[in-house]
């Protein structure tokens, strides 16, 4: 396949990208073209009538008990304010008032949502219909200790969630690097869960075989298997609403019901949407953060999702929209001591410390990141064009060369293969990963 330029999405824009002379395409990986449904509303009555392996919601809730509705927060694509009428709809049924319910935001690590971001969330007419707290994963008084997992994992969960009677989940399904896929108990864990949960869950994948698990099975990975059991501890019963999203953020499926049996069937329909069948490795990789376009820290899904279509040595040029600059990015607070160079040099040294570092500054999901980006290094040239990045933060992030322009990237790519060479393109890098020729999803 060749072509003379690429299109990419760039927010609501478009960039073009033209190829050199010589290098050939061999293809433009895109998510499988899904239509929408009409009503995503119309879609979460018929799943919340047939919801799989659970009992109806009407059936779980009942006036008087303690309803815990945990939304994801606003860095995942959920139209939760589209899918929320039907769930509360189903619970008044049972004869639950909506005074019974307190909504919590799945924030995890991330930063705490305003009043106004909430009440957009989850749609402003409800905001004096039900209660609201928001979660603090380092506030020990929001906490609940509910024990250890089997993997050693202390379990913290908000107190509102682990103290309540009902627990009804509302967030997507998608493509994950650390979880396979979104969705089903990741809102709880990490979502509403303490640091240190969350600093050991993510730590058990800071290893060779599972350092990068995007779409690979769940039962191949520790760190979903841990989560699930954390969450399983729980007292009330758990009730999921989860949307599948194609690549223009319309919904195409939703699953309800149990937060396993659920999800995986969740889990299948994205699994048909964004694993993309690609033909060999590239050389060159070219692939965009969309939808991924909230902060750098998104948008550097792009990439994970994508590299392992590059062969060793080839070289990936993303580009990151990053419409509110960095976000709550733990790697981008210091300066490390050392430079590109030498990093790619003691790469191999640094990796088995990762997991016990204490690096000021840096979170429980950035340990992963920072394992993710010395593999990453490892295997070929990472180029990033993120106009919105500043220098001072670009200069703490010696992983990645940033370019100044797609035109600069591209020079780039063009020095290291001046004659030819085979290019793959993912535009909806956020969410898309590639199944390679042997029919698995890759090797990290």
């Amino acid at each position: 396949m060749n072509q003379a330029a690429l299109r990419m999405p760039w927010g609501q824009e478009q960039v073009d990208i033209p190829l050199p002379p010589g290098w050939e395409l061999d293809g433009q990986m895109e998510p499988s073209a899904l239509p929408g449904v009409a009503d995503p509303a119309a879609e979460t009555e018929r799943s919340l009538q047939t919801p799989v392996g659970s009992a109806r919601l009407s059936e779980l809730a009942r006036p008087g008990i303690k309803i815990a509705l945990v939304v994801d927060d606003g860095s995942r694509p959920t139209p939760v304010a589209r899918i929320l009428p039907a769930v509360l709809a189903e619970l008044q049924h049972s004869g639950a008032t909506l005074d019974q319910v307190t909504v919590i935001a799945a924030l995890g690590v991330h930063r705490p949502m305003e009043e106004s971001e909430l009440a957009e969330r989850i749609g402003a007419q409800w905001m004096g219909q039900v209660q609201w707290v928001s979660h603090d994963c380092d506030d020990p008084q929001k906490l609940a200790h509910l024990g250890t997992t089997s993997r050693g994992t202390p379990v913290w969960i908000n107190r509102t969630v682990a103290e309540a009677d009902l627990i009804v989940s509302v967030g997507c399904i998608e493509p994950h690097i650390i979880a396979s896929f979104g969705g089903g108990y990741k809102n709880l864990v990490p979502g509403v869960a303490g640091r240190a949960t969350i600093a050991h869950n993510h730590a058990l994948n800071c290893q060779p075989g599972t350092f990068n698990m995007v779409g690979q099975p769940i039962d191949q990975n520790p760190m979903r298997l841990d989560l699930e059991e954390a969450a399983g501890m729980l007292k009330a019963p758990v009730f999921i609403i989860n949307a599948v999203l194609n690549s223009s953020l319309e919904v195409v499926r939703v699953v309800t019901g149990h937060p396993i049996a659920a999800h995986r069937e969740g889990a299948r329909v994205s699994a048909g949407i964004y694993g993309v069948q690609v033909p060999r490795l590239a050389d060159v990789v070219i692939t965009a953060s969309h939808p991924m376009d909230q902060d750098l820290r998104q948008g550097v899904k792009a990439l994970a999702n994508t590299i392992r279509a590059m062969r060793p040595g080839g070289m990936m040029i993303t580009l990151i929209r990053a419409d509110e600059g960095v976000g709550v990015f733990g790697l981008a607070n210091r300066k490390l001591p050392v430079g590109r160079g030498a990093l790619k040099l003691l790469a191999p040294i640094l990796l088995p410390q990762v997991p016990k570092l204490k690096l000021k500054g840096m979170g429980e999901e950035d340990r992963f990141f920072l394992y993710f980006a010395l593999q990453a290094m490892r295997r070929g040239t990472l180029v990033v064009y993120a106009p919105t990045i500043p220098f001072e933060i670009r200069e703490r992030l010696p992983f990645v060369t940033f370019a100044d322009s797609v035109a600069d990237a591209l020079g780039m790519a063009r020095q290291c293969f001046p004659d030819k060479a085979h290019v793959l393109a993912f535009p909806y890098g956020g969410s898309t990963y590639p199944i390679l020729p042997n029919g698995t999803v890759g090797k990290n």
